[in-house]
């Protein structure tokens, strides 16, 4: 029985070891829900967090690279990771969609950003000592390079109250319900302790928003009947309201930091947002604002109008249409060109080698690039943009580090391409029997049956 009882505890440990990616003896420091405030956001150090899944076939296949850069960057950047399958509440505030996903922690904890860089230990050091020596250069010119902040949040900027619009019985349904804007309400109580602990994550956050979402705040105890009408039963209650039916409500299900707020409602904002414009580039500017205001933008290579006519090009554009939709959340811009327009720009993303049409996802900001491999076609391109969406890819540098410039163009009328046939010449007087090349023709005579000669 004892023995039994031994097999049994052994075969347990031996399970959750295997369920793990990270011993004790990897520098990776292992974290959970509870400790993330304390130990990511009140630090003022430079953090890589990965948000894995063990059962991840491609979070096992990083492991070894992550725990070799943690070994690498150990007392220079924390490196750590999280279960998500045991602490699952972090997914919604970071956004976490797929695994493995990485996060840097820099300087504004409230605004972590997304890793895309190479999963190989020395890609994932490369790109963090860019962000430490960003943070140092911040810490020079003045700026604090740090977070700091009460109540669990870590903003290296403050909030303003007056960002905050103080919502009344009279003035709510002016402000609120006949506004096209995105809003987030809070009911109060001002003798409420947990109302006081929020408050200036909710100022906080209401700067960060500030022309994206609008944040209110009312006084439950003055505005009794708003409070009844929404429902309100416990202090602080936080409701949205949508661009749409704004006597529906919802209630706010998110975390309580600056943070997690804005994060929550930038994930509705996208939501609501309307699906991407698809571009034809046909100058610089366009170029610039799909790419260097956004974090990533699309360009499509599409065949010539020769190869492919109004009919097939207006198809593949009604196709990146329907993935504009389907991935606005991520608010990338699209633009769309044709082989031969901007040669640069092609030989810069290594575009043609697999034909036309081609599609490219270009980082400007870290001047890296990532071609579709696939079909262009809707699983493919789908597939392509999930893996983008979490991170993966594989991707390539742009020379230089920035994509080349572009001259104006005209734009494409819509038509189909005109193909020019030469007038049809008569050769019916043209005898072939004895033509000599006397002005620089071709000497024609006809075949002999009875020779090899022309």
């Amino acid at each position: 029985m004892l023995k039994n009882l031994i097999l049994v505890v052994s075969l347990v440990l031996v399970f959750k070891q295997t369920e793990c990616l990270y011993s004790p003896s990897d520098d990776v420091i292992q974290l959970t829900s509870s400790e993330f405030n304390s130990k990511v956001l009140s630090s003022s150090d430079l953090w890589l967090v990965e948000f894995y899944a063990p059962w991840c076939g491609h979070c096992k296949n990083l492991a070894p690279e992550w725990a070799k850069a943690a070994k690498a960057l150990k007392g220079v950047v924390k490196v750590a990771a999280i279960d998500m399958d045991k602490d699952q509440s972090l997914g919604s505030t970071y956004g976490i969609r797929g695994f493995p996903t990485i996060k840097i922690f820099g300087a504004n904890k409230n605004s972590p950003i997304d890793y895309n860089g190479g999963r190989t230990a020395q890609g994932i050091v490369d790109e963090a000592l860019s962000q430490l020596r960003t943070m140092v250069k911040a810490r020079l010119s003045g700026g604090s390079g740090s977070s700091s902040g009460s109540g669990g949040s870590s903003g290296s900027g403050s909030g303003s109250k007056k960002d905050v619009i103080e919502l009344t019985e009279s003035n709510f349904e002016s402000q609120v319900l006949n506004s096209d804007d995105i809003w987030l309400v809070e009911f109060f109580a001002p003798w409420c302790g947990h109302c006081k602990n929020l408050e200036p994550e909710w100022a906080r956050a209401a700067t960060e928003l500030k022309g994206k979402v609008k944040l209110g705040a009312v006084d439950a105890t003055v505005h009794a009947g708003l409070a009844q009408r929404y429902g309100v039963q416990g202090y602080p209650t936080i409701k949205y309201f949508g661009p749409g039916a704004k006597n529906r409500a919802e209630d706010y299900d998110g975390g309580r930091t600056s943070s997690d707020i804005v994060t929550w409602a930038l994930n509705k904002a996208a939501e609501n947002a309307p699906a991407p414009e698809i571009i034809q580039l046909t100058e610089q500017a366009q170029l610039d604002a799909a790419c260097d205001n956004k974090q990533v933008c699309l360009i499509a290579f599409l065949p010539p109008l020769y190869d492919c006519q109004s009919k097939c090009r207006n198809n593949y554009i009604s196709l990146m249409k329907k993935m504009g939709e389907k991935y606005k959340r991520q608010q990338w811009g699209w633009l769309w060109t044709e082989p031969g327009k901007y040669q640069e720009l092609e030989s810069a993303l290594s575009v043609g080698g697999f034909g036309y049409p081609a599609l490219v996802a270009v980082n400007s900001r870290k001047g890296k690039f990532v071609l579709l491999r696939g079909s262009f076609s809707e699983s493919g391109i789908n597939e392509y943009l999930r893996e983008l969406s979490v991170g993966r890819g594989q991707t390539a540098t742009i020379p230089n580090n920035k994509l080349p410039s572009v001259a104006k163009t005209e734009p494409w009328d819509g038509k189909d391409a005109k193909v020019v046939v030469d007038d049809d010449i008569d050769l019916s007087d043209v005898s072939l029997d004895d033509l000599d090349g006397e002005d620089g023709g071709v000497l024609f005579r006809r075949k002999s049956a009875d020779s090899g000669d022309l």
